[in-house]
């Protein structure tokens, strides 16, 4: 008989091949926003408090300098987003010992670009699954879809017990920056934002061995569009931050947080983990705030950060990992809040 709930097989992530030093990007937002908001030494300090060491990205360093069209960035972001959703993907498969013949839905979350046909038909192009696989695209999680996207993928497995679902998301925020906007929100962005991917392979199949994934929930709060996002602009996607977030962990994250672990039994401390996204370093400190955990308790949080900085969606799945790998005992709480304004929550049992 199959599991009742839908276990995690795998888990892999990737990121592409150039390495940003957070001190040379700071060097070169200091060339860049020099005559604009009171100048660089008045800006240096949202580097340096963002706690963030390195970032991967598709392109070098340089190519942020120039400017690019919106067709330029979309075209790297196709190439580039198959190439990792590849690399995620293959190593998934070779964890879980199965070939991509054998998933029979693939579901990828992905908000940094445009893609019709979508990523999932494109990497049908360099990888062999099957072509009666059912593929499901999505679009705007922004932040949240690592966790939204995992639900997503549960539900399906739960609903065909007998298949094997593949979850990719990535994220190439990094393409993203646009060298003429000197507004704080673009500034913001070149301190935070890096690229990366994840894969899960998930099933509720008898022979399916992993963490269990339990009770998930979305909550969307009204009059919230302005929270973040993207614009358009006529050379790409502009970000969108216009309020402020740890504010919003703190006062309005809570109790809706707190009323999902109590609708399923629980409280904050009976949690053996919180994997939460780490939208940035004040963000971080907010969640502990709110969960009322010593000052450094998420210290997987903030290691992915340190290492990768915001990755957006995928980046509640690095931190899922490192957990895991490292032995964390659960009930995990998976957390993210992404535009909409949304939050993700959901529970793992390891």
């Amino acid at each position: 008989m199959p599991h009742t709930r839908p276990r995690l097989q795998a888990l892999a992530l990737a990121w592409p091949p150039f390495t940003l030093k957070q001190e040379d990007v700071a060097a070169n937002g200091a060339e860049m926003f020099a005559t604009t908001h009171g100048g660089f030494e008045r800006l240096a300090p949202i580097y340096r408090n963002a706690l963030i060491e390195t970032r991967h990205s598709c392109v070098p360093i340089e190519w942020y300098l120039k400017p690019h069209s919106f067709s330029e960035r979309n075209d790297l972001f196709l190439e580039n987003a198959v190439a990792v959703l590849a690399e995620a993907a293959g190593k998934a498969l070779a964890e879980a010992e199965l070939t991509a013949q054998d998933i029979d839905a693939v579901v990828v979350v992905c908000t940094t670009g445009i893609a019709t046909p979508a990523l999932d038909a494109r990497l049908m192009t360099v990888m062999p699954f099957r072509p009666d696989v059912r593929r499901l695209p999505v679009f705007g999680l922004g932040c949240a879809g690592g966790v939204v996207g995992l639900a997503h993928a549960a539900d399906i497995a739960m609903a065909h017990p007998d298949e094997r679902v593949l979850l990719l998301v990535v994220e190439l925020c990094a393409l993203t920056f646009r060298a003429q906007d000197r507004s704080k929100s673009n500034l913001v962005a070149t301190a935070l934002f890096g690229d990366g991917a994840a894969a899960a392979v998930i099933s509720c199949r008898d022979d399916a061995k992993g963490p269990a994934l339990g009770a998930s929930r979305e909550h969307t709060w009204p009059d919230s569009l302005d929270v973040m996002g993207w614009g358009v602009a006529d050379d790409g996607l502009k970000v969108v931050f216009s309020r402020d977030t740890p504010t919003l962990v703190q006062e309005d994250f809570r109790p809706v947080a707190t009323q999902f672990l109590a609708d399923n039994g629980m409280t904050a401390k009976d949690v053996g983990g919180f994997v939460c996204h780490p939208g940035g370093a004040k963000v971080i400190d907010a969640l502990e705030t709110c969960f009322e955990l010593t000052e450094g308790t998420l210290g997987h949080t903030r290691e992915v950060l340190r290492a990768h900085g915001n990755m957006s969606a995928a980046t509640v799945l690095f931190v899922l990992k490192a957990m895991l790998d490292d032995g964390v005992e659960g009930p995990l709480l998976l957390t993210a809040l992404g535009p909409g304004f949304t939050a993700g929550l959901m529970l793992v049992h390891p």
